[in-house]
């Protein structure tokens, strides 16, 4: 079978928005091309991603590859794909230069181009995310290991919204923890919440392709007794009371739900919130302090910030 790889030059900023566009198209095998990661895993000190040449990350922007069976459908598909990410402007994303390219490639090209990216990598103090097909062992006895098949995932739980955000879980989730997953995508973080102690994690989702990722990679995880993912729009009709709420989604759609998640914490609960542009921090943090948060703390990297607030006691 002949796919076509499609290449988008883009900014850190429209990597997430752009990435869901190519999975609700039906792409297969994303690649993020972010030379930032390169600095990043050089020197944080969790460890660092191998067998990753410099040479094939762009000079300038984010390369988003993804690839599409070549079928009759392929130039609506693109079309579909560049009228998508040029609505981002309207939601004031700076997408760059949005340069879009096609390649053809065969199966075997394609099955390999994406996994040679995805290695194994510490993205915390205790959490490591590794490839199901790695055979990767613990170097500390205290070290979580997260086993994800990105084939249908939204990523591969190093963008630094994901490292954030598990930060996040571990700074404050606490055994015996109800969590709630607002945007679940992969199930990352559900999966983390789990792994660092939490009881129960309810998971949520608009998109089915990301219950289905949450579900599969719950399960290969063999946690499928502890989350329970749905498809549901943010916490529209949900009743249950949690001791954290974790959401990594675009900060527009943060500020929507905040009386929800206000509702829906206990008194002293914790809201993680990530996924949000620099540009964007002032917005979901006096959004937050509107609806009765207290601000616990920023934290930033590279262009993204995510605000952790609690629910007073």
């Amino acid at each position: 079978m002949k796919w076509s790889e499609i290449t988008i030059l883009t900014t850190n900023e429209a990597v997430e928005p752009i990435s869901n566009i190519l999975h609700e198209t039906g792409a297969s095998g994303l690649v993020i091309e972010d030379p930032l990661d390169l600095e990043y895993f050089e020197g944080e000190g969790f460890g660092e991603v191998v067998e990753l040449d410099p040479n094939d990350y762009p000079d300038e922007g984010v390369r988003v590859k993804a690839y599409l069976p070549m079928n009759s459908f392929l130039g609506e598909t693109v079309d579909e794909i560049k009228q998508a990410i040029n609505q981002l402007l309207l939601y004031d994303i700076d997408i760059g230069k949005n340069q879009v390219s096609l390649s053809e490639v065969h199966e075997e090209e394609w099955a390999s181009a994406w996994k040679k990216y995805y290695k194994p990598v510490k993205i915390s103090n205790r959490v490591t995310i590794t490839p199901t097909w790695e055979d990767y062992k613990p170097v500390s006895t205290d070290e979580l290991i997260i086993e994800l098949d990105p084939g249908m995932a939204f990523g591969t739980g190093t963008h630094p919204t994901t490292v954030l955000s598990v930060q996040g879980l571990e700074a404050y989730v606490q055994s015996g923890d109800k969590v709630i997953d607002v945007g679940c995508g992969s199930g990352v973080l559900s999966i983390a919440s789990v792994k660092l102690g939490a009881a129960s994690v309810q998971a949520f989702d608009l998109d089915d392709i990301a219950v289905k990722s949450t579900n599969l990679n719950v399960k290969l995880n063999h946690l499928s007794n502890y989350v329970t993912a749905k498809q549901n729009n943010l916490l529209d009709g949900v009743e249950e009371q949690a001791d954290v709420i974790v959401s990594n989604i675009l900060a527009e759609i943060i500020v929507r739900f905040v009386e929800d998640a206000y509702s829906n914490l206990r008194p002293g609960g914790h809201f993680i919130t990530s996924g949000i542009i620099q540009k964007k921090k002032q917005l979901v943090r006096d959004r937050l302090t509107e609806a009765g948060f207290d601000i616990l703390s920023v934290s930033e990297m590279e262009d993204w910030v995510s605000i952790i607030a609690k629910k007073p006691d």
